[in-house]
């Protein structure tokens, strides 16, 4: 690994520890993520020139962050305001900790508060304690950069004026914010699991971090089915991790997967924590999404996939949180369950609301594609490789259209 790439991995894994605990100390987001920025421009210089990252990363990003805080104060006159805290900032040793209980979930209770929008909270969130950069969270929620950029100033200054505070609240407040927290570790783990832009498919720190906050969680809110659902859906989609790809970096799609290397032990967890939640008996979007990760899990080969059972739960799931992503993967298991031709009737129905969303294009040149549709296909594969920017799954969709082209001559 080269040392940039070495340095950039580290920057993904340590971003959202380090601005939680130095949101926890300044108790300002912006300073705290200015602050963070100043350390990371200058780790990016000290660390190529030291021939890589330093034993305990965290720990000097945390320190050079709290020094460059201090700085900004000073030339701010906030000092004239609040004489205090520069003084605490001084006195602290900001050292990062394995054992926090934690920074980043207080984080999340901060940005997941009621007076806030439900988008906006997620957004703010899955922006800090993600790290996901403005534009990834732009297109996450089909938005311009530019209007990200003044829904999370906004957000940011509401909590500043409010005073909304820094902490996990009590028990009995935590239910009303939990559509938002599922939500936030539910983006993290899928930004993750397919990364929006970049050269590698997954970003394995943000799955991790979001089944590690959500395990927490599962432990805040014994009683909440949802949670559990959301705990078994990531941990089954994440026990298929090492077939996704082949050891010589190439996309592998499900149907094509080694089913030997799945996880075993993770799918044994996510069985039993799905099999915990149903027992609750308060059903839920993510408790049916972990239901049909389940029946993929449970099918030896990819001919006994069990599609009619899936189409079905996909019915419910549209009634429980219509979307387009739904829509989309609806559309393909009925293809699956009862016939291609009636899949590709029902994403025509869905063309005139999924023209920018990629995912659209691509299952509809499969479809196409499965029904020698070549032409039909060929250009479904090139809107869709338009709209995508993840160079692994770009590499596999050229792949597929060059595989058409060359049929078509």
């Amino acid at each position: 690994m080269s040392v940039t790439t070495q340095i950039e991995k580290t920057f993904r894994e340590e971003h959202g520890r380090v601005l939680a605990a130095l949101i926890g100390r300044l108790g300002d987001f912006e300073l705290a993520e200015d602050a963070l920025q100043d350390a990371l421009v200058n780790a990016l210089e000290r660390w190529q020139m030291d021939g890589g990252v330093p034993r305990n990363p965290g720990a000097w990003l945390m320190t050079v962050a709290k020094r460059r805080a201090i700085d900004r104060l000073r030339h701010s006159k906030f000092e004239e305001h609040n004489p205090t805290i520069l003084e605490t900032l001084k006195q602290e040793e900001l050292e990062m900790d394995d054992s926090l209980p934690d920074d980043r979930l207080k984080l999340m209770f901060t940005c997941c508060h009621p007076p806030l929008a439900l988008e906006t909270q997620v957004a703010l969130t899955l922006h800090t304690l993600g790290g996901l950069s403005t534009p990834e969270v732009a297109r996450a929620f089909l938005v311009s950069e530019p209007t990200m950029a003044q829904r999370l100033a906004r957000a940011r200054k509401k909590i500043r004026d409010a005073g909304i505070p820094y902490r996990v609240p009590p028990a009995d407040l935590l239910p009303e914010r939990l559509d938002a927290l599922l939500a936030v570790i539910y983006l993290i783990f899928n930004e993750g699991y397919v990364a929006t832009s970049g050269d590698s498919l997954t970003r394995q720190e943000l799955c991790r971090e979001a089944i590690r906050l959500c395990h927490i969680l599962v432990d805040l809110l014994p009683q909440e089915a949802e949670a559990r659902g959301l705990l078994a859906l990531m941990l089954l989609h994440d026990s298929r991790r090492e077939a996704r790809v082949t050891p010589t970096g190439e996309l592998v799609l499900l149907d094509d997967q080694d089913r030997t290397l799945w996880d075993s032990a993770k799918i044994q967890k996510g069985m039993a924590m799905l099999d915990e939640a149903i027992a609750l008996r308060s059903p839920g979007p993510y408790q049916v999404q972990a239901a049909i990760s389940a029946l993929h899990t449970e099918a030896s080969t990819a001919t006994e996939t069990d599609w009619n059972q899936i189409a079905l739960l996909y019915d419910t799931l549209a009634k429980m949180t219509p979307s387009m992503v739904v829509a989309v993967n609806r559309a393909v298991a009925i293809a699956m369950a009862r016939g291609i031709q009636e899949g590709l009737k029902m994403l025509l129905q869905l063309e005139d609301q999924v023209e920018g969303f990629y995912p659209y294009h691509a299952a509809r040149a499969d479809l196409l594609r499965r029904t020698n549709q070549r032409e039909a296909a060929a250009d479904a594969y090139k809107r869709a490789l338009e709209l995508c920017n993840n160079k692994m799954e770009r590499a596999y969709l050229q792949h597929r259209l060059d595989e058409m082209l060359n049929l078509i001559q």
